[in-house]
């Protein structure tokens, strides 16, 4: 049996100071290599700080998991007014599976997740992107519902196959393409 050459406590003067940021990067690189969420064990481990450490900056794992998933919806696709509003979709579209793909296990924290700040990002970025079609109300709801809805099943489908020869992100544009002539109606 072996003992594990880390220390309790605050990091030596000399490391990098353990911070929020510094822990959801972390987790981020985690959870790509690994292909899941990280553990709590796990992640401090890489860290080279004890498990409690981190609960120092999350008051426990689903707040770790909140501000990861935070965090990594930020980073999808920013429309921008030089395309038409189908092609921009079409990369916010492609940019949050693609986000979905590389972290398994992201999809089931945000469906789970009691705060509604990365919904509120892709709305927002989808309102940006149909702006011109001045969807009002009801109908804006059941746009966003009929792609998010659409997006959430792809990803979840990718998810369970991992063969990208059979399901993979470029094979949805014709159904977006779909959807977006369903919002233009």
């Amino acid at each position: 049996m072996s003992v594990k050459d880390k220390k309790r406590g605050r990091p030596l003067a000399e490391g990098e100071a353990l911070s929020q940021e510094r822990i959801i990067q972390a987790a981020k690189l985690q959870m790509k290599e690994s292909r899941k969420v990280p553990s709590i064990r796990a992640l401090a481990s890489s860290l080279n700080v004890d498990a409690m450490a981190i609960y120092h900056y999350f008051k426990n794992k689903q707040a770790l998991l909140e501000a990861l998933t935070c965090s990594l919806v930020d980073e999808i696709y920013e429309p921008s007014c030089d395309e038409k509003w189908q092609t921009e979709l079409q990369k916010l579209s492609a940019s949050y599976l693609q986000l979905l793909d590389d972290y398994p296990g992201l999809l089931t924290v945000l469906l789970s997740m009691d705060s509604v700040g990365p919904a509120q990002v892709f709305q927002t970025r989808f309102e940006e992107v149909t702006q011109t079609l001045e969807l009002q109300g009801l109908a804006q709801q059941n746009a966003i519902s009929l792609l998010v809805d659409y997006l959430h099943g792809v990803a979840l489908a990718m998810e369970c196959n991992p063969d990208r020869e059979a399901l993979n992100v470029s094979m949805t544009s014709g159904a977006i393409a779909l959807i977006c002539k369903a919002i233009e109606a």
